[in-house]
């Protein structure tokens, strides 16, 4: 099991926090973390299979400026940049939730630099799709700032019940890790992520996933009360290249953390690469 190193740095003038573990022979990887947690997020994956992840901007321990651009494209600009920073010329990508978003769009700006794609459950960037219900809250002015302004540790527990299929709320040390960086700087950020990303402008970040001839493996939890199992399948029929869907039955929004053995079903697929 490879040892997992924190580094720092500075990406695109940003103070930058990120993980990486030895990848084993393989194909580097580049994991992309969602909303609201951090490259942390990813250790069981880097202990098992090894990999860069880093945190985005807004989010751990990375920079959190007030003026950095946490749209789509500002974010995919940023992720950019940091390949070039930690010298990724040809990888595999795996992502989730915001992550999701943020992978798919570089991967559409870099199809060429795309080994394989392991995709878990993240807002589609497909026509369709409604904002779910804590989205819609963030999403408006005012209610989002107070929301923001008046959330507790509790009240963070108590939210996560849903998330997943294990009687809630999600495990203490995952709450207490995510509730440690949810400061000023990461709400200030999703807020800026979500009133940036109208749904209209989420399918338009997915225009070109045709293009994508990149072998991919799609997990998606049977269980999300976010996002709809359909939406899984409906990636498979926009995407351009060899796509498998596993439908991981009695998982939720972070499917690992019920089912870990679909960290097997990415390892082996990620090694088919080498």
């Amino acid at each position: 099991m490879p040892d997992v190193i924190e580094r720092t740095g500075v990406v695109a003038g940003l103070a930058t926090h990120w993980r990486e573990a030895p990848a084993s022979g393989r194909p580097p990887v580049l994991y992309v973390h969602g909303v609201p947690t951090a490259s942390w997020d990813w250790n069981p994956y880097l202990e098992r299979i090894g990999g860069v992840a880093p945190d985005l901007p807004g989010f751990g321990t990375s920079a959190k400026p007030a003026d950095f651009d946490y749209s789509i494209a500002g974010h995919a600009r940023w992720l950019e940049a940091f390949t070039e920073a930690v010298g990724l010329e040809r990888f595999s990508l795996v992502v989730h939730d915001w992550g999701g978003v943020v992978g798919l769009a570089l991967a559409q700006r870099l199809p060429e630099r795309i080994e394989r794609l392991v995709i878990h459950s993240h807002a589609p960037c497909l026509p369709g799709y409604r904002w779910h219900w804590v989205a819609r809250l963030w999403r408006t002015p005012v209610v989002g700032e107070l929301f923001m302004a008046t959330s507790t540790r509790w009240g963070f527990r108590q939210l996560s019940r849903e998330s997943n299929v294990k009687p809630g709320p999600l495990p203490d040390w995952f709450v207490d890790r995510a509730w440690e960086d949810f400061d000023r700087g990461t709400r200030r950020a999703i807020l800026g992520i979500y009133r940036s990303t109208p749904t209209e402008t989420l399918a338009a970040a997915g225009e070109r996933l045709g293009e994508l001839r990149c072998p991919t493996l799609i997990l998606w939890p049977s269980d999300d009360p976010y996002l709809g199992p359909e939406w899984g399948q409906r990636y498979a029929e926009v995407l351009g290249g060899d796509v498998r869907v596993e439908m991981i039955e009695g998982a939720g929004h972070w499917t690992w953390l019920d089912r870990p053995d679909v960290i097997d079903q990415a390892m082996g697929f990620l090694d088919a690469a080498t």
